[in-house]
């Protein structure tokens, strides 16, 4: 049986889907996918922290799911804008696991880790599986994967599907 260490960058998948197909990632249909046959040897959700009600019931139904949820403070600029990026603490826990599992899977379609994707593939000899949105994954992740799976179909919870699964409560 295959090891697998899931990476998920919440933020990322939350904004692609929605702009992209307005509406929410399907979690459960994902860790059924994603594990099929095969050992988690660990699952991060990497999310921002707003100290709101429904992000907590979210990050306790990920928990409940199998996750492990990172939380990072949401940092609003006095000039509007506002911070909170996990990709440094996503890179340090993909390079800690990349020895520990046969597949490392990274559901993010941020660019910033084809770098990362290329060196672990390379040092340790792991596949990647990169999960995201298509239209909004950069060509440089994709390339990089072993594997790209795009999110669609069964992935996105409709408006109509809404108590299947699990979404994100409309919260990023």
């Amino acid at each position: 049986m295959k090891k697998v260490a899931i990476f998920v960058d919440v933020q990322n998948i939350y904004y692609t889907t929605k702009q992209v197909f307005n509406c929410h990632f399907n979690y459960s249909e994902f860790w059924k996918q994603a594990t099929d046959n095969r050992g988690v040897v660990n699952a991060f959700a990497y999310a921002i922290d707003r100290s709101d009600q429904k992000q907590q019931q979210f990050q306790n139904i990920l928990k409940e799911i199998g996750f492990e949820v990172k939380l990072k403070p949401f940092i609003q600029r006095a000039d509007g804008s506002a911070k909170g990026d996990w990709d440094v603490g996503i890179t340090l826990d993909v390079m800690d696991y990349a020895s520990k599992a046969d597949v490392i899977i990274l559901v993010s379609g941020d660019g910033d880790f084809d770098m990362l994707v290329r060196k672990i593939i390379k040092d340790h000899g792991v596949a990647v599986e990169v999960y995201s949105v298509a239209k909004l994954t950069a060509a440089s992740l994709i390339n990089e994967a072993t594997r790209f799976v795009p999110i669609e179909d069964a992935l996105l919870l409709k408006t109509n599907r809404k108590n299947q699964g699990v979404s994100q409560l409309d919260l990023p």
